[in-house]
């Protein structure tokens, strides 16, 4: 499909958060106009001295590949007001946290216009709460909405001293993604569009984007649950102990290079089972992630951004990953992970009969030791996606064709 209008067109970026502003100062340094909109309560300070510092990429950035951009990209604006970000933009790309989703969505959709694409990063049921909010609002406009299941890269913003810095340090860059659009006829265009996104050349150049089996496909390919839940909960122990009684510099902690060990990994081993059990029931697609992938201090994500052949044995420090926490238990690994990720899943797995024993455990340790509810607290049921009360026939003609089926 012929998406070479949108070659010329600006990228619109929103939320500033790690995601957020790396990709719009790749996509700047690429070469292409991009502006970038926060949320006004977080504007002044992830916008602070952006006009005249830019947006730098630094970092090890390694890739199987060799892809690099390091430099400083100028966005052509950096704006609290998501008219201007957007207005005859062709890529508008969403890189916040999965709670922001439906208040960014309400404000956005009435300022969408034809032959734009949405991508989201990553989906975390971003792409039903748009399909939901569009039917609400009677949006009639041709638009892609689709998602992606993991972000391109490994990135921390540098802070230095409180500031928050306009400096992304990118320690790595994936080699291929995993996408879809919402409906999957759209998934052609969806998947085709990324190619006018500078800040994917990493893979675009690399293994390239691979086309999901479904939405629901995307959201269960995503690993973040399967990686941080079992990893923050079992290895609470370490995180909490790191600056005390094990003598260490509590900014240096890391779940991947101190807490994940051998023990963990059978818990996520198991629990990625019953995620594969899931896909099955559904007819949907998943990701390919082997058993032994588990047992490596980067996981599957390594496989990623160094290939097929990379592990790091749990007995071998990876100094790589130090500093990146969490560091306490009010961290998205668990107020995202849990009420957005594992609840979809827990959710799937009764409404088609399949058990999630391990993936149940998880969030009711989660809940226990966060000392509140995380799952009542949710507002991400089925319903709320509008998807609970449909049939597995109806849920497949709606994900596939668009064919929605009220209530």
């Amino acid at each position: 499909m012929d998406m070479s209008y949108l070659k010329n067109k600006p990228i619109a970026v929103l939320g500033a958060g790690g995601v957020g502003k790396t990709m719009a100062g790749d996509c700047a340094l690429a070469g292409a106009k991009v502006r970038i909109w926060d949320q006004p309560g977080f504007a002044e300070k992830n916008f602070r001295n952006i006009e005249r510092t830019g947006i730098k990429l630094s970092g090890n950035q390694f890739s199987y590949y060799g892809f690099e951009r390091r430099g400083v990209g100028h966005v052509e604006l950096a704006t609290s007001d998501l008219a201007k970000a957007v207005k005859g933009a062709g890529i508008i790309i969403v890189a916040t946290v999965a709670m922001a989703h439906e208040n960014i969505f309400r404000q956005l959709i009435p300022l969408l216009e034809d032959g734009q694409v949405i991508h989201i990063f990553p989906d975390n049921c971003g792409t039903f709460v748009c399909r939901k909010l569009m039917r609400e609002m009677n949006f009639n406009k041709k638009v892609v909405v689709g998602a992606w299941y993991t972000a391109p890269y490994g990135v921390r913003i540098v802070n230095r001293g409180g500031v928050t810095t306009n400096e992304c340090k990118v320690e790595d860059r994936i080699t291929t993604i995993r996408g879809c659009a919402l409906p999957m006829t759209d998934t052609g265009a969806f998947i085709e569009s990324a190619n006018y996104i500078p800040a994917l050349d990493a893979i675009r150049t690399g293994d390239g984007f691979v086309a999901g089996n479904t939405v629901l496909d995307i959201n269960l390919s995503n690993v973040n649950p399967v990686i941080h839940v079992p990893g923050t909960v079992l290895g609470v122990s370490t995180m909490q102990n790191f600056g005390t009684v094990l003598g260490q510099d509590p900014k240096n902690y890391s779940l991947y290079g101190f807490a994940l060990c051998p023990a963990i990994a059978e818990v996520q081993a198991t629990f990625w089972e019953e995620e594969k059990a899931l896909a099955k029931a559904m007819e949907i697609g998943l990701c390919t992630v082997n058993y032994e992938d588990f047992f490596s201090r980067t996981t599957m994500y390594g496989k990623e951004y160094m290939g097929p052949d990379f592990a790091v044995p749990f007995e071998e420090k990876y100094e790589n990953f130090y500093g990146d926490g969490p560091f306490s238990l009010e961290n998205r690994y668990i107020t995202e992970d849990v009420p957005v990720g594992c609840y979809l899943m827990q959710q799937l797995g009764r409404k088609y009969d399949v058990p999630t024993p391990t993936i149940d455990c998880m969030i009711h340790l989660a809940n226990v030791m966060i000392k509140r509810d995380l799952i009542k607290d949710s507002k991400y049921t089925l319903d709320y996606l509008d998807i609970g009360h449909m049939t597995h026939d109806q849920l497949q003609k709606y994900l596939r064709e668009g064919v929605y089926t009220a209530k």
